[in-house]
């Protein structure tokens, strides 16, 4: 099963979409499997991360602006490299565990989007693959 999910992102984000992936895994027919949710832009991904406390997602964008700052030395015309280089740090997927129709998270865990380029309308997909 193939879900595709679209959302609007603000400039820099990270979304929690922790709701939607299990809502995708209580749709299909699969009680034990993988959960592979994919973003295929280059200057966004998807990581798990904590979700209790949202200084945690603050301190994530601060210290990767600190990091990949924009450069007048990069070549890129679109003037976005910071974006892909956060982009490609944090991945395009995640794999997850589904058990008991659930995705196996840890406690402070959740799923989210990560916007370094926007605000856009954005796509991702959730593939179940079980049973």
């Amino acid at each position: 099963m193939l879900i595709k999910q679209t959302l609007k992102t603000g400039r820099e984000s990270y979304t929690d979409i922790t709701a939607s992936v299990k809502n995708a895994i209580l749709q299909s027919t699969v009680t034990s499997g993988i959960a592979i949710v994919y973003c295929p832009h280059t200057t966004a991904g998807i990581t798990i991360n904590e979700n209790a406390d949202a200084d945690v997602v603050y301190d994530l964008l601060f210290a990767l602006r600190e990091v990949f700052y924009d450069n007048k030395a990069f070549r890129h015309m679109e003037g976005n490299s910071a974006a892909h280089l956060k982009a490609l740090v944090t991945g395009s997927s995640v794999s997850l565990i589904i058990e008991e129709r659930k995705p196996i998270l840890g406690t402070w865990q959740g799923i989210f989007f990560a916007e370094y380029d926007g605000p856009r309308t954005r796509t991702y997909y959730i593939k179940i693959i079980g049973d």
